[in-house]
C-alpha cells in the first residue's frame, strides 16, 4: 500500500504558500508555521513508509504531525480545510504504516480516535478503511461505520459517496449481512441513488448465486467433516495393520535366523567354553590355540545372529 493522492494535494497546495512569489497566506504567521511543520511531517512520514521501510517511525511521525494539527485547529478556525487535507493524508500514511506493522486491528479504532465519529471520516480514509478490513478477512468490523456515514444526510453531496456506497455492497453486505438485507440495501433508496441499472443488477445477481450457494455449501461442508471422520478412521486401521504387519515380518526373521544357525557348533562352542573355563590353564602357551578359536566362533555366530541374512548361511570353521 502506498500514499495517498490526498498526500500530494495537500502538499501542493501548502508549498504554493510558501514560494517567495505568492501572496501571504490568509492566517497569521504562526499557522502558516505549524503548517509548513506538519507538511515536513507528512513528506517524512511517506518517505520513511515507502523508501526506508520505517513502518514504526513513519507512525510516529503522523502521530506528530496530527497532534500540531489538533492544537491549530482549537485556535484558529479560518484554516480548517487545510487541516481537514492534511489531516486525511497524515490518517492515509499512519493506516498504510499500521497495515505494514501488522497492527490492522487498531486502523478503525485509530481513525476515530482523530475524528471522532464515522461520520466525519473523509471519503478516501473511509475506502482505505473498507478494502483493507475486507482484505484481511474482517469486513464485518466496517459494517457499523459504513453504515453510520452512508445515513449521514452530509455525505450523500460528496463526489466520492457513490463509490462508498459501492464498496460497501460489495465488500460488507454481500459477504457479511443476511442477504434479505443486503437485497433490501441495494433496492432501497442508497442502492437506488448511487447504482446505475446495470450495477444494481450485477448487485442483485450475486446475491442469488450467494444464495444458491449457500445450502449447496452446507450439505458439502457436512460431507466433508463426514468424509474427514471416515479417512481420520481409515487411516487408524491401515497405521495399525502396518505395525502388526512389521511386527510379524520382524518376528519371522529373527525365527528364519535362529533356525539357519548350526546346532552342532553352538554345541562346540559350549564344549570349549567349558575346557577353556575348567580344563584348560589360560597361562599355558598351549591354551592360546583354543583361546583363539574359541573367540573366531563366537564372533563368527554373532555376526550371523545379527548381521544380513546372506551372511546367516555360512558355516563358521575351526582350525585345529
Amino acid at each position: 500500500m502506498r500514499s495517498c493522492s490526498c498526500t500530494s494535494q495537500a502538499h501542493g497546495r501548502v508549498l504554493g504558500w510558501l514560494r517567495p512569489n505568492t501572496p501571504p497566506p490568509p492566517f497569521p504567521p504562526p499557522a502558516c508555521c505549524v503548517f509548513a511543520q506538519v507538511l515536513t511531517s507528512l513528506d517524512s512520514a511517506a518517505e520513511r513508509l515507502v523508501v526506508r521501510r520505517d513502518f514504526q517511525r513513519s507512525m510516529d511521525t503522523c502521530e506528530k504531525g496530527l497532534e500540531s494539527l489538533c492544537s491549530l485547529a482549537e485556535h484558529d478556525e479560518s484554516s480548517s480545510l487545510l487541516c481537514f487535507e492534511l489531516k486525511a493524508a497524515l490518517c492515509s500514511v499512519g493506516i498504510q504504516a499500521l497495515a505494514e506493522l501488522n497492527q490492522w486491528q487498531r486502523v478503525l479504532a485509530w481513525v476515530l480516535q482523530h475524528y471522532g465519529t464515522p461520520e466525519k471520516i473523509p471519503v478516501k480514509v473511509l475506502q482505505m478503511c473498507i478494502l483493507l478490513y475486507s482484505k484481511v478477512g474482517e469486513p464485518g468490523t466496517m459494517q457499523e461505520a459504513s453504515n453510520d456515514w452512508l445515513k449521514c444526510p452530509a455525505n450523500k453531496s460528496l463526489p466520492g459517496y457513490g463509490a462508498v456506497a459501492e464498496l460497501y455492497i460489495l465488500h460488507i453486505l454481500v459477504p457479511c449481512c443476511p442477504l434479505v438485507e443486503a437485497r433490501e440495501f441495494v433496492l432501497g433508496q442508497v442502492g437506488s441513488a448511487v447504482l446505475s441499472g446495470a450495477q444494481k443488477q450485477a448487485a442483485l445477481e450475486m446475491l442469488e448465486s450467494q444464495e444458491r450457494c449457500a445450502p449447496s455449501c452446507t450439505s458439502s461442508s457436512i460431507v466433508a467433516q463426514s468424509a474427514t471422520s471416515a479417512t481420520g478412521t481409515r487411516d487408524g486401521d491401515s497405521r495399525l495393520k502396518a505395525l502388526l504387519h512389521q511386527l510379524y515380518r520382524g518376528l519371522t526373521i529373527a525365527g528364519t535366523r535362529m533356525q539357519s544357525l548350526p546346532f552342532g557348533r553352538m554345541l562346540l562352542a559350549a564344549f570349549l567354553l567349558f575346557l577353556l573355563l575348567l580344563r584348560i590353564d589360560p597361562a599355558l602357551p598351549s591354551a592360546f590355540r583354543w583361546i583363539s578359536s574359541l573367540l573366531r566362533i563366537l564372533r563368527q555366530l554373532w555376526d550371523a545372529m545379527t548381521g544380513p541374512y546372506h551372511q546367516t548361511t555360512r558355516v563358521p570353521s575351526v582350525t585345529g
